[in-house]
């Protein structure tokens, strides 16, 4: 290529290029300035109708959307969140035999206590939580079915439809949904007035009374039984001192109140037994008066029990609390109905259910015979023991020494 030519070529390529820059600059500029055809104006805001806000860029503005009341959800400040659902109440209603139990609980389901509610049993009447611990319980109702609503409490949002409940005409020897409502801690209660069993069989106890662990020959075990009194225990060392089994007390009734109330101990010894390998049965102290009463001991040992493997049997302990206990007037009749109500819900929850009781009570303050269906716990503290009935089990002191425990702990043969 010559050099005419080729200057002429790159006169040609600038020339393109400089055409290329000035439309450029061209179009831009015009879109800086205003637009003076009313025809051809964005629409504003105010120009678009209600129904079409709210769905992103408006035209060209791309600040629209600040002005669009529908765009940010209404900002929710958690505390009033929190304390709203908190203040949001509903009721657990439960039935034995033509009672009701009602429960009024918060969203995290624990009883509300301080409050006098007030509840409305349609055709009967209105009733108060008269010692406001959230629990308001109705006697002698008829059988049937009832609409139960709880009245307006200031501060509080309360079900608006009530609950329909129905009341049972006969108990039906079952756990109790939501027993756990019941169930107190002794934080909760004067331990020292409301956990006052005696053992009646030290009053029959002879010097004979056997202090040491036995470990016989035959069809035999060697245990003991534990509750708070014994404090801290060191299950490895009872293990190694020959105890083959533990039966450990779930909790009591109140002799005063009637409370339900857990052993403080109850979960370390489960856990530290059945860690060291000892097999484990639980006893519960009754301050029932009836047989509703009866179902809602079991019924609460069922829940404490549930997370644990139990081998041993499940007993009621029946003995007096000083004289001044609730149940301790009770007649023959009544109490061995208290413990045949609670045994056959244990059964009925498909656990080995029993009897704990001494010799004297055995005698003189049950129906015996009417309960040997269930495991016998004899307590008689004497080298051999003078009841004539049948047991399956033998408490035969309440002086006993193991290594691992602290001062006295009952000692116990299983005959198998």
């Amino acid at each position: 290529m010559d050099s005419k030519l080729r200057r002429m070529t790159i006169l040609s390529s600038m020339a393109v290029i400089l055409l290329a820059v000035l439309l450029v600059f061209y179009v831009n500029d015009n879109r800086r300035k205003p637009v003076s055809d009313p025809q051809q104006v964005t629409p504003s805001t105010e120009a678009l109708p209600e129904e079409s806000r709210g769905e992103g860029q408006i035209g060209n503005n791309l600040s629209a959307f600040l002005e669009d009341e529908f765009f940010f959800d209404e900002e929710v400040d958690p505390w009033q969140e929190n304390a709203r659902r908190a203040a949001r109440l509903s009721l657990v209603v439960t039935s034995v035999e033509k009672d009701l139990r009602i429960q009024i609980v918060d969203m995290t389901g624990e009883p509300v206590t301080g409050e006098s509610f007030f509840v409305r049993l349609d055709g009967i009447g209105e009733y108060k939580d008269l010692d406001k611990d959230g629990v308001i319980y109705i006697g002698d109702l008829a059988a049937g079915e009832y609409r139960v609503n709880l009245l307006p409490v200031e501060g509080y949002f309360v079900p608006e439809n009530g609950t329909r409940v129905r009341v049972k005409d006969k108990v039906e020897y079952v756990a109790i949904e939501d027993i756990s409502l019941l169930i107190k801690t002794e934080a909760d209660i004067d331990a020292a007035v409301e956990d006052t069993a005696v053992a009646d069989a030290v009053s029959d106890a002879d010097k004979t009374e056997i202090k040491k662990l036995q470990q016989l020959t035959g069809k035999t075990k060697a245990g003991i039984d534990v509750s708070k009194w014994q404090g801290e225990i060191d299950w490895d060392k009872v293990r190694n001192a020959g105890v083959e089994f533990a039966i450990i007390r779930a909790g009591y009734r109140g002799s005063v109140t009637g409370c339900i109330v857990e052993d403080p101990c109850f979960e370390s010894y489960m856990k530290g037994a059945t860690a060291s390998g000892i097999p484990v049965g639980v006893y519960f102290f009754t301050q029932a008066v009836n047989e509703m009463e009866a179902v809602e001991e079991a019924s609460a040992v069922i829940e404490l029990i549930k997370e644990y493997k139990i081998e041993y049997p499940i007993f009621i302990d029946t003995e007096g609390a000083g004289g001044n206990g609730r149940a301790d007037g009770l007649d023959p009749e009544t109490r061995t109905l208290v413990c045949d109500a609670f045994c056959r819900t244990i059964e009925n929850a498909g656990y080995e259910a029993g009897v704990y009781g001494s010799r004297n009570w055995y005698n003189n303050m049950l129906y015996a015979d009417r309960l040997e269906k269930y495991f016998i716990w004899l307590a008689e503290y004497r080298s051999a023991p003078l009841y004539q009935g049948y047991y399956q089990m033998w408490q035969y002191s309440s002086k006993g020494s193991v290594d691992g425990i602290n001062g006295n702990v009952d000692l116990n043969i299983y005959y198998y």
